[in-house]
Formats: structure tokens, sequence, C-alpha cells
């Protein structure tokens, strides 16, 4: 039954808890759904004659597919609208976010899900997580080349995840949470589009594999370490394993000045561990807080120049 009224859908933002960049080259990694902060699409009919439009206010645009139709957000309502029998249907979709672009947030896949989602609703169809998160990697493609599959994995599941990219279909483990624990999310404000890191860690891979293949295979094994302490509720281990994979990372190639300055800032402040998260270059870091320390540590990145600080609560 299609339906004639508004309908809203939402979909959650993600952080890469451990394990980023090394996931690509078949390593795992674990992921976490942030449910308070969240990308929401909105289908609605539209003018007649008109078609499919797409409505982002928050970028200022608005287009209609047909018009752009190599545009990645296009080609995925086109297929998902053709999949629907929609395809001749005048709606209007409008995109709204909770979720920085290009912070290593998820944003790109999140809006993507909620597109997807809304669209099945408004069709009066349900489909199952695992044919979203298809449908927003090859999405994800278009704007990032070799995407690791982990944030339309995680968006679309919507909950903490152990990851490893295989053929011809992911790896994917809900994970165990023996304790709940708080994170504090700094923003540096530095936006830096996830394909370019992930390209140069490749071009650098490629030149020294035994070299990085070293390094992913230590990110490997401290992700595996992570999920222990996760499954026994071990905060202080866990904090240790975060700050041995920033480690890492910055061997990687993949940290910043910005980075690594709001690191510094939380542990000074009382992080069990901190990193960063995502693709790097910029983007977020993540500061694992015992719960009496979180305003302490979101206080310091604020003072060490974070645009944005969330706290959360995970499990």
């Amino acid at each position: 039954m299609m339906h004639q009224h508004p309908l809203t859908a939402s979909a959650p933002a993600k952080l890469i808890l451990c394990g980023e960049h090394a996931v690509v080259y078949g390593c795992p990694a674990i992921a976490l759904p942030l449910a308070d902060v969240r990308a929401v699409a909105t289908v609605a009919a539209g003018q007649q004659g008109e078609g499919l439009r797409l409505v982002a206010p928050d970028l200022n645009e608005a287009w209609g597919v047909h018009e752009q139709p190599t545009n990645p957000l296009s080609e995925l309502a086109l297929t998902v609208a053709a999949q629907l029998g929609l395809g001749q249907a005048d709606l209007t979709i409008t995109l709204r976010s909770q979720i920085p672009l290009a912070s290593g947030m998820g944003s790109g896949a999140a809006i993507a899900t909620a597109l997807v989602r809304t669209l099945t609703q408004y069709a009066g169809q349900e489909w199952d997580a695992d044919r979203i998160a298809a449908l927003v990697y090859a999405s994800e493609q278009r704007f990032h080349g070799t995407p690791s599959g982990i944030d339309n994995t995680v968006v679309a599941h919507e909950r903490a995840i152990w990851f490893e990219r295989r053929s011809p279909k992911p790896l994917i483990e809900p994970l165990t949470i023996g304790a709940p624990f708080t994170l504090v999310v700094g923003d540096t404000g530095v936006r830096s589009a996830t394909h370019l890191p992930v390209g140069a860690v490749r071009t650098a891979w490629q030149a020294d594999p035994v070299h990085y293949e070293t390094l992913f295979a230590g990110v490997a094994l401290l992700v595996s370490q992570a999920r222990s302490a996760l499954a026994k509720g071990d905060s202080a281990t866990l904090g240790g394993l975060l700050n041995q994979n920033q480690a890492l990372l910055e061997q990687i190639g993949v940290s910043s000045p910005e980075l690594e300055r709001l690191i510094h800032a939380a542990r000074q402040a009382g992080a069990l561990g901190a990193k960063l998260s995502g693709a790097g270059w910029g983007g977020i870091m993540l500061a694992l807080a015992h719960p009496t320390q979180a305003a302490t540590i979101a206080a310091a990145l604020c003072e060490a120049g974070a645009v944005r600080v969330l706290t959360t609560v995970v499990g």
C-alpha cells in the first residue's frame, strides 16, 4: 500500500571503536551505532510531473534525480524506486542530518540508509538490514572508491558489531558488551574526504606491503583483545588498547596534528584511552571516560580546539 502523507525514517551515526584502515585489508574492526545522533529522510507527494526530487536543506541544495543521474544519492533513489515499483512517482525526499559531514561518523551511510528506509515505508514494504546495507554499500563506493563496508553495515543493523571484510559477503557478528561505557567524542572541524587517506594508505601499502601488513596485523591483534575487554566490561584494559591503536594509526600515516592535540588533551584530563576514529587526517577522535570524568574531558577537548563535543553511553 502506497502512503500519500509524509513519512519519516532515520538512521544512526556510527563510530569505529578500533580497527579502521586495517579493516580494508581483511582485518577485524569493532563499530558502534550512536542511537542519539541521526540522519532523517522524509518522503512526501511532489508536484505532478516533477518525478523524484531530493532536497537537502543542510546543504541548501535541491535537485531532480533525472537532472543529476550520476549523483550517488540520485542513483540510490532511482535504484530503490525501481525495485519498489515507484519509478514514475512524483515524490520529494527531504534529507536532514545531525551528523557532521566527512567526520568519520558515517554521515553518508546514515543519509543513504534513511533514504532507503523512507522509500520502502512509502511503498508499504519492509526490507531487511542486509538488503539495505548492500544497497548503501554500492552507493558508498561512488563516494569513497574502496569503502570497507563497515559504515553501511553498522548503520543498517543499528548494533555494535564485529566486522571482517570477506568475499562474497562480510563476516558480521553482534558484540557482547559486559558493562556500559562512556565515550567522549571530539570533532577537529577539519574535513577530509574518506577516499583521500584510504587511497594514500593503499598507495603506501602497494609500495611497501611487508611493512604495512605488519602494522595491520598489530591492529588485528589489539581488536581481538578489545573484543574480550568489552565482553568482560574491562574499561581499563580497553583504554590501553585504544591508545595502542592510535600509535599504530600514526605509523600507518592517517593521524594529524589536530587529532593528536585533542587526543593528548583527553588523556591529560583523565581519559582511560583516546584515539582517532574513522579515516583520519581530520574528522573526529574518541576518548574512553570514567563517567565521573566525562565532563572534565569534554571541557578539555573544547579548550584544545574541538569544534563540537558529544558524550554518549554505549551498551
